[in-house]
């Protein structure tokens, strides 16, 4: 009878883990469809994605037809292709969703697996507290994770933070049963989940293993059986180090060389002058504390388990579950507590943390502002472990109390109502520290809605789109939405407005397109930039014939044109009349300007590669404005060949690099080309 009992009970939190596990995944679902439809401020995403695509084809590496106008963000070049610089585990995950039917079902997957794990690792870990005791707090540490805004935003994120976790609980999971069981075969999975997680994320693994290492090591002591199951948790974790070796040497051509610091090496671990791309700064000690205190203050402060109060359980749990005589702690708790030194510790090596703050006196600005301190997402485990081990031994002890002053039936009655004031409160906080990170990405996806609003609701066969670069050379950074398939053949290729005449070549009979947007791209500032779709042809001739008028209003104080080619350049004075300037650039083997225009020196240049025609208005005291004119044009040896120009209206001046003249602007300020070949 006790066993059928026992099995009766298992099946029952077997049952309730589920049933929180599709919550979970309800809610992630939600979530990531209604608040993520175009993908995050972490442009991260689009490479996992597209590292996914490539899975799925078999790919471990892109071959574009032209490189320089083909690279994905975070992909490193190699005599092979190029590679993304994060290892295949997370992508492999998310193309199982693919394959379900769409990417995001691998989150939703991925969600509720790690609600319903730690559970699991919860109840084992207050195993020896009563089994009853143990599930109902892993039931309740499940529960708590979805009062976590870190835990709903990074799950419904394409990251690898929540892929990793999975497998970091898997291996605990495992890992403690397999102690309490005495099963080799368990040990032996313990030891494959953690060598995948160190595949997938090396470092969170190895900060996630560290207090199982010394649990591992403290039980050698009970002999033989025990030493052979942490030989088989080892040899598993080995394995999985072995296979992330084994892809280095296939991607960098060094098996201790990741692709991250094959991208950038000194974008690694310890202190010292770190830098990624342009990004470098002096990590030293004392600025990583400070980093690493404003990280944490955050995460236990708005974005752990419902806020500050979590946190304050927490505490509480950690106190009551070591508050015992010492007969009666167990090293299981402390391992799992060792996460609280283990992931906090760790991190301070890690220079991440800093750059997540964007800027350093003004923390509100970076990433952690939107999708909070991510690689700290293994907090939540222990977090949420101790935070119900608190409340579940507070709702005993307010049971005790009560049966002490009412009859059965009104203890029941008044422990209901405490325990749904209790769950109105957390559901309340949780929903009050979530308001700002939802609106926040809402009003990012709000601004993303309108930047690919030319591309909805309209069928682009056969096309080649060239795209903007806002913030370098580089595709999906930012548009993640806008990505090829692995092979660079699909209905719709995207490429760079760079070396755009390579890449018509490579694509003769597709319909050219280019999407442009007007002032500068930044979708956290409220304003969302104008965006255009616009078809484009070649035109090739002998000469081509470009005309522009440009609105000048308010009579300026003076109006220089600048024609350049290459290094080569020249410059006109104009007077315009009646509010516009009409200039006719005309070009074969050297381009001039004709029109009312003076030239300052040359009246002509060679033509070396594509053209620019810079108008500048200069309005004195109150400032000035300018137009930017690009022409993309090719030599060829019958004549010149060129595309449609890029037109751009510059405050100050500057322009934003979107190529793209906004549609509304102030009275009088416009500008209209024509190009025409002969």
């Amino acid at each position: 009878m006790g066993r059928l009992g026992d099995r009766f009970h298992r099946h029952r939190f077997a049952l309730a883990a589920l049933a929180l596990s599709l919550l979970g995944a309800l809610v992630i679902w939600a979530v990531s469809t209604a608040v993520f439809p175009y993908l995050s401020l972490n442009h991260d995403e689009g490479v996992y994605l597209q590292q996914a695509g490539m899975l799925l084809d078999g790919q471990l590496f892109l071959r574009p037809p032209v490189p320089d106008a083909f690279r994905p963000w975070f992909f490193v070049g190699s005599e092979q292709g190029f590679y993304p610089k994060y290892a295949p585990v997370a992508a492999a995950m998310f193309a199982v969703g693919r394959l379900a039917g769409d990417y995001t079902l691998a989150l939703v997957a991925i969600a509720a697996a790690n609600v319903f794990l730690t559970a699991v690792v919860v109840a084992e870990t207050f195993r020896h507290e009563g089994q009853r005791f143990a599930r109902t707090t892993g039931l309740l540490a499940g529960a708590l994770l979805l009062h976590s805004p870190l835990f709903l935003i990074t799950s419904s994120v394409f990251l690898s933070y929540a892929p990793t976790t999975l497998w970091n609980l898997l291996f605990a999971a495992a890992y403690l049963r397999a102690q309490r069981v005495g099963s080799r075969p368990l040990a032996a999975v313990a030891g494959l989940t953690i060598g995948i997680a160190f595949f997938s994320r090396p470092y969170t693994a190895v900060l996630f293993a560290a207090p199982f290492v010394v649990h591992a090591l403290w039980t050698l002591r009970d002999g033989r059986a025990a030493a052979v199951r942490q030989a088989l948790t080892a040899a598993g974790g080995s394995l999985g180090v072995l296979v992330a070796l084994g892809y280095n040497a296939v991607v960098t051509g060094d098996p201790l060389t990741f692709p991250y610091a094959a991208f950038a090496p000194l974008d690694g671990i310890g202190f010292g002058r770190r830098k990624i791309l342009g990004h470098a700064v002096e990590y030293t000690p004392e600025l990583a504390l400070k980093a690493n205190a404003r990280v944490l203050a955050a995460f236990f402060g708005r974005w752990g388990i419902a806020g500050a109060l979590g946190t304050v359980l927490a505490a509480l749990g950690l106190v009551l579950a070591f508050a015992v005589p010492r007969e009666q702690r167990t090293a299981r708790t402390a391992a799992l507590a060792g996460l609280f030194v283990s992931i906090p510790a760790g991190n301070i090596l890690f220079w991440g943390n800093l750059n997540i703050l964007g800027d350093l006196e003004n923390s509100g600005t970076g990433l952690i502002a939107f999708l909070g301190p991510y690689y700290h997402f293994d907090l939540l485990v222990p977090t949420a472990a101790f935070a119900a081990y608190a409340g579940l031994r507070g709702a005993l002890r307010l049971r005790r109390l009560l049966q002490l002053r009412f009859t059965p039936r009104r203890t029941r009655v008044a422990l209901t109502v405490c325990l749904l004031v209790t769950g109105a409160a957390l559901a309340g906080v949780t929903v009050s520290v979530m308001d700002e990170p939802l609106e926040r990405n809402s009003n990012v996806t709000a601004e993303y809605e309108q930047a690919y609003q030319p591309f909805e609701n309209r069928s682009l066969e056969n096309a080649l789109v060239f795209l903007p670069t806002p913030y370098g050379n580089w595709l999906n950074h930012p548009f993640q939405a806008l990505r090829n398939d692995p092979d660079f053949d699909g209905d719709t290729v995207y490429a760079l407005a760079k070396r755009q005449f390579a890449v018509i070549d490579a694509y003769p009979n597709r319909t050219y397109y280019r999407y442009t947007y007007g002032g500068s791209w930044n979708p956290t500032d409220g304003d969302a930039p104008e965006t255009r779709l616009r078809q484009i042809e070649v035109h090739t001739g002998e000469r081509l014939v470009l005309d522009g008028r440009f609105g000048i209003p308010d009579s300026p104080e003076s109006v220089t044109v600048r024609l350049a080619s290459g290094p080569n350049q020249t410059y006109y004075t104009t007077t315009p009349r009646n509010g516009t300037l009409d200039l006719r650039l005309v070009a074969d083997e050297r381009a001039r300007l004709r029109g009312e225009v003076t030239p300052v020196d040359e009246s002509s240049i060679p033509v070396d590669g594509s053209l620019t025609l810079s108008v500048f208005v200069d309005r004195g005291p109150t400032g000035g404005f300018g137009y930017r004119v690009g022409l993309p044009v090719d030599e060829r040896k019958n004549g010149l060949r060129a595309l449609a120009p890029t037109t751009e209206v510059c405050p100050s001046y500057r322009c934003g690099g979107g190529r793209g003249a906004p549609a509304t602007t102030r009275d009088g300020v416009f500008v209209e080309t024509n190009l025409t070949a002969s």
